[in-house]
Order: C-alpha cells, then sequence, then structure tokens
C-alpha cells in the first residue's frame, strides 16, 4: 500500500509540472471565465437564466472537449513510460505491477477532475458573489456527472496505453475512438434510422451504449425533466427507466465503463511485454 501511494504521488507530482496540465486546467477554467464575461449568466435560452444557463453551457462543452483531452494525456502514461525506459526502472524496484498501474490511475483522475471540479465550484463561488440563485442540486448533480465520465475515459485511455507500442500510435488511435463516438450521437444513427428503418427502441439503446451520448442526456436531464430536447427518444427512455431510473443510469453506467476498461487495461498489462 505504501509503494501505491508513492507511484500516485510521483505521476501526480510529474502531471502537475507538464505543459498538457496547464493547457487542460486554462481551457476549463478560462472557458468559465469566457463564459462570464460573454454575459452568459444573464442570457435567456430556453428559459433557463442565470447560473443555470452558464452551467448548461459548460457541460455541453465538457461533452464535445473533455473526453479528447483525458484520452490524449492518459494513452501517454503506461506506453512513455516504456519509451523513455522509466518503467523498466520502475519495476527494477520493489513495487508490484498493481501498486504501478493502478497508483498512475488515481493520480491521473485527481489531476484530471481537480481542473473540472474547480472551474465548476468558481462559477457557484461567482453566483454566489453577484446573488444569482445557486441551483445546488444540479450543482452536485454535473459533479459527480463530470467524475463517472472522466473515470470512464481514464479507463478507455490506460487500455489503449497498454496495449499500443508507440506514442504516437495511441495518440491516433484515441482521435479515431474519439470521432466514432461523436459521429455515433447523431449522424451515424441518424442514417441507420433512415436508411434501414430500425426500430425507434432499437436505435436508442445503441444510443444509449455511448458514453457520451449518456453523458449529453444526463447534462439536461435536471433542467429538462421531460427530455424534449431529445424528440421522439424521450418517451422511450423515460417509459422504460423513468426519471430516477434513468438519473441513476446516467451515473453508474459511465463508472461501471470505467472499471471495467481499467481492469481490462490492468490485465493486457500484466499479461503482455513489461518493456
Amino acid at each position: 500500500m505504501n509503494t501505491f501511494f508513492q507511484v500516485t504521488l510521483a505521476d501526480f507530482r510529474e502531471s502537475v509540472r507538464a505543459k498538457w496540465f496547464l493547457i487542460y486546467s486554462l481551457v476549463f477554467g478560462g472557458a468559465v471565465i469566457l463564459l462570464f464575461v460573454l454575459g452568459v449568466t444573464e442570457a435567456r435560452v430556453m428559459g433557463f437564466t442565470g447560473l443555470s444557463r452558464l452551467l448548461i453551457t459548460y457541460i455541453q462543452l465538457c461533452v464535445a472537449i473533455l473526453p479528447i483531452l483525458i484520452l490524449i494525456s492518459t494513452v501517454r502514461s503506461v506506453v512513455g513510460d516504456r519509451e523513455s525506459n522509466i518503467l523498466e526502472y520502475f519495476l527494477s524496484m520493489p513495487i508490484s505491477l498493481g501498486a504501478y498501474f493502478w497508483g498512475k490511475i488515481l493520480a491521473r483522475f485527481f489531476l484530471i477532475f481537480i481542473p473540472i471540479s474547480a472551474a465548476l465550484l468558481g462559477a457557484i463561488v461567482w453566483g454566489m458573489v453577484k446573488s444569482l440563485a445557486i441551483p445546488w442540486q444540479i450543482g452536485g448533480y454535473y459533479a459527480i456527472l463530470l467524475g463517472t465520465l472522466s473515470w470512464c475515459f481514464l479507463g478507455l485511455g490506460m487500455v489503449i496505453s497498454t496495449l499500443v507500442r508507440k506514442q504516437e500510435w495511441g495518440l491516433g488511435l484515441s482521435i479515431l475512438v474519439w470521432l466514432i463516438l461523436l459521429l455515433f450521437i447523431d449522424v451515424i444513427l441518424i442514417g441507420l434510422m433512415l436508411q434501414q428503418q430500425v426500430k425507434e427502441s432499437v436505435i436508442v439503446a445503441v444510443s444509449l451504449l455511448n458514453p457520451i451520448m449518456v453523458f449529453r442526456a444526463g447534462a439536461v436531464l435536471l433542467f429538462d425533466p421531460e427530455l424534449t430536447s431529445m424528440g421522439p427518444a424521450s418517451y422511450v427512455i423515460l417509459d422504460i427507466m423513468g426519471y430516477r431510473g434513468f438519473l441513476a443510469f446516467t451515473i453508474l453506467y459511465p463508472l461501471s465503463l470505467g472499471w471495467l476498461f481499467s481492469w481490462l487495461g490492468f490485465s493486457c498489462f500484466k499479461k503482455g511485454d513489461l518493456v
């Protein structure tokens, strides 16, 4: 257990000094500042105003850029250590494979989650300073939702990092996976429904296998309990799961995927060539 925390702390310190962490923090912190500067809290869209309007915009921004930033920063972890011979150095010490692998995952999760949660907290603090109505329930749910999405793509990134042999391959595969998931939300599914005349219930079920789609639906669920923005698909989702059931699904499904990918990555790491 001691070596586990040592690996976690060492990877955390190293990553904090990296340029990607600075850029990552500036993206989300700057996004919230920019939204305030543009007066998003004073705008009214679909009946939402104040801090609620800013949270909607911020969470939709996370849908687009958070997964790819997580994948790009994570796929370099194991394969990068392997290429630079740092992994061989670690394994020469009395450190178990589990301590090394799970220590890096824990460090990466903190590095990913701290900036986005800090930006969310900063928005709430600013709302309190401006005497805006604070949607505490929505803010808490969004924090959990961002954490589960981060864990999901963190696990996926670790799987890719253990399978590839070069960082360039990992980056290319990460971008490909991200593009497929983004296109799978609308373009592919709508085209499939129009051309093959597949049942709507099947289309909705397949689309909900996509964690980005689940995150996107969960992002508007508290503001739009009827999911009217999703059109007829909302009837299928709410009739089968109900409001509270789908609320739980949007949190538990990405979290379960993250654990599945993490264990798969650890299994590949133990059985593959370590150096």
